[in-house]
């Protein structure tokens, strides 16, 4: 649901011009050093990019689902690296906060959040839980002393997004440890720099260099009873598979944008590329391998606005979103493949930058639900609505 569509395309062609002239031009540079420069985190903060699903009530954009579409596809025609910073923030990393969030906490977090004062980060994964939500170890044990109520939270966090310089984690931990099941996990609000949190090493990835992850050890951390997301026990698992929900049709997003970009690198490279005394874009079976990205393209691109616009309408869109995962980022791999393919021997060197690509859009397949994770989640929803 677009409501505002001036206000809407200026925003775009900001984003537009901004990735073009400032992201593009820095995507070797920010290959090569792992970092992203604070000049550009500056103008991402100018943009109001940490900001774009905040109210703004609270400083931000408050973009609806369709509009944040928008602005994903328009991002994703650069290193997806770029957008994690910020894209973490305002998706899994503060979600949990707007969606089930006391106004307290949301008047607390949301307006820091919002222009980029605080990078967030969501505290999931563990080494032996992913999607696996319910199982989750960490736990979160609540006690009273003289400063009050709190939780002393113990645990490890894996593939932790943002960590190393999140401001705070949205933590999932087990607060009824008798209950094994998703209703003992609960959702928290916890500041980087409370006692007992260490940050491990940044992790040494395939691909998306620039995007830090890490893990987030919790040894004895004191969380006051007032962070608990909601200010109820036992809604943790709820909330991370609201955020889930929409962070879904994000990564979708993301994986169609990406795709555009590969699919034009490799188009104008087909063009100027000769062989045998012509383009090799005369090529038939070049032809071919075009023409089934710009369709599978066009598929997933219909696929996450449908989604979208189903969502700001009020409807249930668990399975859309899973579907919109799922066909996205399996497409983006096929484009990414025949993107190297049609650049040949050129494709597989760093010169033209289409092999960091290949790696960086890998990752897509794996988090925020594994593609197999989605096949699960569309099938027992298929299951369910056919057994009511």
């Amino acid at each position: 649901m677009i409501r505002d569509t001036e206000t809407l395309n200026v925003l775009l062609d900001a984003v537009n011009r901004f990735v073009r002239e400032a992201l593009v031009p820095a995507e070797a540079e920010v290959a090569e050093t792992d970092e992203i420069p604070e000049r550009i985190v500056r103008g991402m903060k100018d943009l109001g990019l940490f900001g774009l699903t905040v109210p703004e009530a609270y400083g931000g954009l408050g973009l609806t689902m369709e509009e944040e579409v928008l602005v994903m596809l328009a991002m994703g025609q650069t290193s997806p690296a770029f957008r994690s910073l910020f894209g973490t923030t305002v998706g899994i990393g503060s979600q949990g906060i707007l969606l089930d969030g006391t106004e307290a906490q949301k008047a607390a977090y949301l307006p820091r959040l919002a222009t980029g004062e605080l990078i967030a980060s969501f505290a999931l994964t563990e080494p032996e839980a992913g999607s696996d939500a319910a199982s989750l170890r960490t736990t979160a044990i609540r006690g009273t002393d003289a400063q009050g109520d709190h939780y002393i939270v113990n645990g490890s966090k894996r593939f932790i997004t943002n960590a190393p310089q999140a401001g705070l984690f949205t933590l999932m931990a087990r607060t009824n440890p008798a209950d094994k099941g998703a209703g003992g996990v609960s959702a928290f609000i916890v500041e980087a720099n409370t006692p007992g949190i260490t940050i491990g090493p940044r992790d040494r990835k395939m691909g998306q260099r620039g995007a830090h992850t890490a893990d987030v050890i919790f040894e004895n951390c004191r969380v006051p009873a007032g962070q608990i997301i909601g200010g109820r026990e036992g809604q943790g698992f709820k909330t991370a598979m609201k955020v889930l929900e929409k962070g879904r049709i994000h990564i979708a997003a993301i994986c169609v944008g990406v795709a555009e970009r590969m699919q034009r690198d490799a188009l104008n490279y087909a063009v100027q590329r000769r062989q045998f005394g012509q383009p090799i874009a005369e090529f038939q079976l070049v032809q071919a391998m075009l023409a089934d990205s710009q369709a599978e393209i066009y598929a997933a691109r219909s696929m996450v606005i449908d989604a979208a616009r189903k969502r700001d309408d009020g409807q249930n869109v668990a399975t859309e979103a899973s579907c919109c995962k799922l066909f996205a980022s399996e497409m983006c791999g096929r484009v990414a493949d025949r993107a190297v393919q049609i650049f040949g021997g050129s494709g597989y060197v760093a010169d033209h930058g289409i092999e960091r690509f290949y790696r960086d859009v890998r990752l897509f397949r794996l988090y925020e639900g594994t593609t197999q994770i989605q096949q699960i989640v569309i099938a027992r929803n298929l299951i369910r609505e056919a057994t009511r």
